[in-house]
């Protein structure tokens, strides 16, 4: 009896050794975020919001500016984290990429998902694509929380599988100019729920216009906007000093979505034209941005 007792014993001390360990590591493994983006809830939403219309063709839109400026605002929300992605689902014919698409998915620490476009222009297959990432990545424990930025109510089985792995799902919706652009039941399952304001999307969405449309003055180059990129970054630098410079590279290359727009604001002054819709140019300018930056530390 004396044996059985002992064995027992150390059994319970072998498990409770094994369940310290595996805390211990657990502790030490740190937290992971992904963004998940619908894109067509976002068009709809902040276009409605901003431009008063949900017709894509009636306003532009700074994807490359905007995901940063999300980015940005999921690394104040998890601190102590760090982004596995972002997920950019939307809608195209036979599942090809638009040029703005390919352009989307050439911007580090994004994946763009493709559900189909019918006749009719709705979306079909992103909600199914969203579940399986969600879920997938729950499973696989890669992710420790998910910022969901949609408004549909099939959602809500994507996150229940994720929540039923153990991720912690928060839902981010869009400001409705009047009553909600999000389904009730899927505010009722998700573990948090943020609204984006219209602040938060004007420097990202603009009405086109005729005008608009036509970009005055030669294009400049590449090497010419990474010139003036450097040159506002020396600027900045004599203005905020080091101690700012110390704040702003743990977030390379991400810019703070103020910083960003300051950034976009001054460049287009220098150089007379226009950098909306101009990813290449857009990206050019943050990187003379940094290497000045990075050259001072």
């Amino acid at each position: 009896m004396n044996d059985d007792l002992a064995a027992l014993s150390a059994r319970i001390d072998r498990t409770n050794e094994l369940l310290q360990r595996m805390l211990a590591e657990v502790a030490k493994t740190p937290s992971t975020h992904a963004i998940f983006v619908d894109a067509g809830y976002l068009y709809a939403a902040a276009g409605r919001l901003v431009a008063g219309t949900e017709d894509r063709r009636a306003f532009d839109v700074d994807a490359e500016g905007l995901i940063d400026a999300l980015i940005d605002r999921a690394r104040t929300i998890f601190a102590d984290s760090r982004l596995l992605r972002v997920y950019w689902y939307d809608g195209a014919r036979r599942r090809i990429h638009t040029a703005e698409q390919q352009t989307i998915a050439e911007l580090p620490d994004v994946k763009v998902r493709l559900g189909n476009l019918n006749a009719n222009n709705q979306q079909k297959g992103v909600d199914s694509l969203i579940r399986s990432d969600l879920e997938s990545l729950a499973r696989h424990r890669a992710i420790s929380d998910a910022a969901l930025l949609g408004g549909d109510e099939d959602l809500v089985s994507a996150v229940e599988a994720a929540q039923g792995y153990g991720a912690r799902v928060h839902l981010w919706g869009i400001e409705a100019p009047e009553g909600r652009n999000q389904a009730e039941p899927l505010l009722w399952e998700v573990d948090s729920q943020r609204t984006l304001d219209l602040d938060f999307f004007k420097p990202y969405v603009s009405r086109r216009t005729a005008a608009a449309q036509e970009t005055t003055g030669e294009r400049p180059t590449r090497e010419n906007v990474r010139f003036v990129g450097a040159q506002i970054a020396a600027k900045w630098l004599a203005a905020r000093g080091r101690d700012a410079l110390v704040e702003l590279l743990p977030g390379h290359p991400y810019l703070p979505g103020s910083v960003d727009q300051d950034l976009l604001v001054e460049a287009e002054g220098l150089l007379q034209y226009s950098l909306r819709g101009q990813a290449d140019l857009r990206r050019a300018l943050r990187d003379g941005f940094w290497e000045h930056l990075r050259s001072q530390y």
